[in-house]
């Protein structure tokens, strides 16, 4: 999630390594070859966020790589994502920034000549503009930068940053998302993976509720793998105990499972169960069927695409806005707290009814799905194509609209260039 809105801190979410991240402090290649040649062109992007964040910049990383095919792109980001940048295939170089806090880095300690461009993905204003300012770049895309659109405050993060391309001439699809199928077997294939952590309190479920749902799951039969990022590992045994599950239930050690298993988990899950953190958004780009919980903001922002394998929940008081609470808060949201075991089962009963979220093909290459305009009980439809879908092959099963607190099919986003 970006520095604007809610989401991962920059402590390092499942799938994150303890202690340094790959490449710490020195520019990571994504690719065989990449940073070393002298003379190449670059393009630096700005996004030095969470696991989320990085997720829901992918469709704006690729139409940039597509836009300036001879670039080398250099991804601003904590070091600890280059597992999933590498995945993704959107950046060749990873240069470590940020990754302790939500602040803009002070400096990027750019190595190379000036680049050819810099875009901010980071969404802080001034502060991200003048650390990419900093690298002295021949162009500079931003938002309130010169001529550029206007920052829209209730905007779902996938289509505020293709927006942002677009208006600069560069096209960009929302819908592009999709990461190819993890190349590693999945540590529990068909399982359905209970993520109870968040980076925030106020997008944390109970625990006792997590592993009453995990309970009832395996009493049908489910095998249940509860997963966990660094700083987690005791909530993840609690609900697996509550639950009655063995201790083997929670894999890996204490910073959770490597960003590769974690995905081939998350890939090959029958369903993910989440608050609304990096897990989540992990489903989307591998397009597992998803239950979310929302409290403190809506998914109309930062939400799954709309598409009946993603269910999301929310509980919003009347009069709510679509950031009611505070994202970043020490309390549980008492949105989220409207939220009980018995809709998670019944949201979970309703992936069953439908067929699952499109899976991307073994071929290694992103793929996606085309939505059906199902919609929150919170936004309405939003016609036949959401900014925040899939893109490609044509979704399956009716989308529908129910009220809020229900499982609703997913829907984020508002579309249109500026």
């Amino acid at each position: 999630m970006s520095g604007s809105g809610p989401g991962a801190s920059g402590r390092r979410p499942a799938g994150g390594p303890a202690g340094g991240g790959e490449g710490e402090g020195r520019p990571v290649a994504l690719r065989a070859g990449a940073g070393v040649r002298a003379g190449t062109p670059r393009t630096l992007v700005l996004r030095a966020l969470g696991l989320g964040d990085l997720l829901t910049a992918v469709p704006a990383l690729r139409a940039l790589r597509r836009a300036h095919p001879e670039h080398e792109l250099v991804l601003a980001a904590p070091a600890w994502l280059a597992p999933a940048a590498r995945a993704a295939q959107v950046a060749d170089v990873l240069l470590p920034a940020g990754g302790t806090a939500r602040e803009v880095p002070a400096a990027l300690g750019w190595p190379w000549p000036p680049p050819r461009l810099a875009v901010d993905l980071h969404g802080n204003g001034a502060p991200s503009r003048d650390a990419l300012a900093a690298s002295a770049p021949a162009r500079l895309l931003a938002y309130a930068e010169g001529s550029a659109p206007a920052w829209r405050e209730y905007e779902h993060e996938r289509p505020r940053w293709c927006r942002l391309l677009r208006w600069y001439g560069i096209p960009a699809d929302p819908c592009e998302l999709l990461l190819g199928r993890p190349e590693v077997p999945s540590p529990a294939p068909g399982a359905v993976v209970v993520h109870p952590g968040a980076d925030a309190g106020a997008r944390r479920w109970p625990a006792e509720r997590f592993a009453q749902v995990a309970r009832e799951l395996r009493a049908r039969g489910d095998e249940i793998v509860i997963t966990h990022g660094p700083g987690e590992l005791a909530l993840a045994h609690e609900v697996a105990a509550r639950a009655g599950l063995p201790a083997r239930a929670v894999p890996g050690g204490a910073s959770g499972l490597p960003f590769e298993l974690l995905a081939a988990l998350v890939a090959r899950a029958r369903a993910v169960v989440v608050g609304d953190t990096g897990v989540a958004h992990l489903a989307s780009a591998l397009a597992a069927p998803s239950v979310v919980l929302f409290g403190p903001v809506s998914p109309t922002l930062w939400g799954p695409p709309p598409h009946p394998g993603h269910r999301t929940l929310w509980r919003p008081s009347p009069g709510d806005g679509p950031r009611p609470g505070d994202p970043h808060g020490t309390r549980p949201d008492p949105r989220l707290l409207r939220l009980h075991p018995a809709d998670v089962l019944d949201a979970c009963a309703r992936l069953e009814d439908r067929d699952p979220a499109p899976r991307p093909p073994d071929d290694g290459v992103p793929h996606g799905t085309e939505p059906t305009g199902a919609s929150t009980g919170t936004t309405g439809p939003h016609g036949a194509r959401g900014d925040g879908g899939f893109r490609g092959v044509a979704a399956r099963g009716a989308a529908e609209g129910t009220a809020p607190a229900t499982a609703a099919p997913a829907a984020s986003g508002e579309g249109g260039a500026p």
